[in-house]
């Protein structure tokens, strides 16, 4: 696979990455060794970063129209997204109640959909035909 696609696999800034990760496709066999045992720079990047926007988004709780909102439109390091956490600014107490909000409509519509199944099932006789 593309550097790229394994970066962004991997959860990590291709960026970031070291020269030899990025000069050449990734086997299928590498990718899995790197996923069971990171090395260092992995281990690195993975725990302080920088992290690509949508690692970002997801320690922050938004999403990542969130933080284009927000004017986030760089990596952050974990410093900075904990510096965010601590004292967060308004715009990220707008957008992580947003998003409290989408998941609050999801899990209604989904348990809706759930209850509809159900009465139908039931409506049917249990589907045994």
């Amino acid at each position: 696979m593309k550097p790229e696609t394994a970066a962004k696999k991997l959860g990590v800034l291709l960026e970031a990455t070291p020269d030899e990760f990025r000069a050449a496709p990734i086997t299928r066999e590498a990718y899995n060794a790197l996923q069971a045992d990171p090395p260092e720079w992995l281990q690195v990047l993975r725990r302080d970063g920088p992290h690509p926007r949508p690692v970002v988004a997801a320690k922050l709780g938004v999403s990542n129209s969130g933080l284009a909102r927000g004017g986030i439109t760089e990596p952050l390091t974990t410093a900075e997204i904990k510096a965010l956490l601590a004292a967060p600014p308004e715009w990220l107490v707008r957008e992580r109640a947003t998003q409290a909000e989408v998941r609050a409509e999801k899990q209604r519509v989904a348990d809706r959909d759930r209850g509809r199944a159900a009465m139908r099932e039931a409506q049917s006789g249990g589907g045994g035909r």
